[in-house]
């Protein structure tokens, strides 16, 4: 009733359009009441502390955050930084719910599709130790393993459509054309395998934990600094160096920083996404070899050879990419001079 009347107020002496759109909103809500009481019965408490956590991330940390640039080059800025902490820690939610929905009674293409969402480096750990003990599934814990790193192409993607969608335009194509392939692979071992069930994900983590969203934020910070100061000193080679050692652990933060500078015209769409992709690509070796390392010889080799054909193809698009294959006319950043 008091929601009603506080609607009913703002409808005679505020925006009516704002007051129409409330209304329906919340009568959309009561219509559902019985069903999302259903639903939040059903939530455990980690996932209870999960929301609550993000809800303390976006809501309570983020508006108390200076607006202020600090530091070397002046590229700090707690509140952009924590935006990015947000960002991710909001991907990472999305995947661990769609997980909690489906994870158990996912199939094996869902399998890869979710490790991409959640993490393609945990899935890659994961299904390797796996095949140790049950080294026939060799193929299958391969086609897993790349569809999860392909999934981890679309995240970046998303990444840069969130962070800086005036370049998506000129970013996508090329990053698209890296997906077509993988996915491509992924079709034939997935073809090619005759055992079609595995068993589901591990439970993942809760991604909202502040620890997480800390390192995710310090190492964010660390890349930032580091592609100024490598700019700075060393010209475009030395962001290659850096693009290609960030790449081999977390391709997220070597994004958003890359994004960042397009934002502020600090660097050249066309050299930011071959950035991207080497980092991209960098990701790719590391995991081949910890699947390698951690499995068995034959994941190894499906591994390895998968991946392989997919850095040489993405080297192929880092140096004969034409400028002119972009979609749409898009603003394209470029360096300050």
């Amino acid at each position: 009733m008091l929601l009603m009347y506080a609607l009913g107020t703002y409808l005679v002496f505020g925006d009516l359009k704002v007051a129409v759109a409330l209304g329906a909103v919340t009568a959309v809500l009561l219509h559902l009441k019985s069903t999302l009481g259903e639903w939040v019965d059903r939530l455990q408490k980690k996932e209870v502390e999960a929301i609550m956590q993000f809800a303390a991330i976006s809501l309570v940390i983020l508006p108390v955050l200076p607006d202020e640039n600090y530091g070397p080059y002046g590229i700090f800025n707690p509140r952009d930084i924590w935006m990015m902490v947000n960002l991710i820690v909001g991907l990472g939610l999305s995947g661990y719910f769609i997980y909690k929905a489906v994870g158990k009674n996912a199939g094996t293409v869902l399998n890869g599709i979710l490790g991409g969402l959640v993490s393609s480096t945990a899935t890659t750990v994961t299904f390797a130790r796996r095949v140790i003990n049950a080294p026939k599934m060799a193929r299958l814990a391969a086609f897993i393993i790349l569809t999860a790193s392909t999934v981890a192409l679309v995240r970046v993607l998303v990444e840069v459509a969130v962070v800086s969608p005036r370049n998506l335009g000129v970013i996508a194509p090329p990053i698209i054309a890296e997906l077509v392939f993988m996915v491509t692979l992924c079709g034939l071992l997935y073809w090619h395998n005759q055992t079609k069930e595995m068993e589901e994900l591990p439970q993942p983590e809760n991604p909202a934990q502040l620890k997480t969203a800390l390192v995710f934020g310090g190492l964010y910070a660390i890349i930032l600094l580091a592609v100024a100061a490598a700019k700075d000193y060393f010209g475009q080679s030395g962001l290659y160096i850096v693009s290609i050692i960030s790449g081999l652990t977390d391709v997220d933060a070597i994004t958003l920083s890359l994004s960042h500078s397009l934002n502020n015209g600090e660097l050249d769409v066309h050299l930011a996404w071959k950035l991207i992709l080497i980092a991209s690509l960098s990701n790719l070796a590391f995991k081949a070899g910890m699947a390698t390392f951690l499995g068995t010889k034959q994941l190894g080799k499906y591994v390895i050879g998968a991946f392989l054909m997919s850095i040489v193809i993405g080297l192929l698009i880092v140096w004969w990419w034409p400028e002119t294959w972009s979609f749409g006319n898009v603003q394209l950043g470029k360096p300050k001079n």
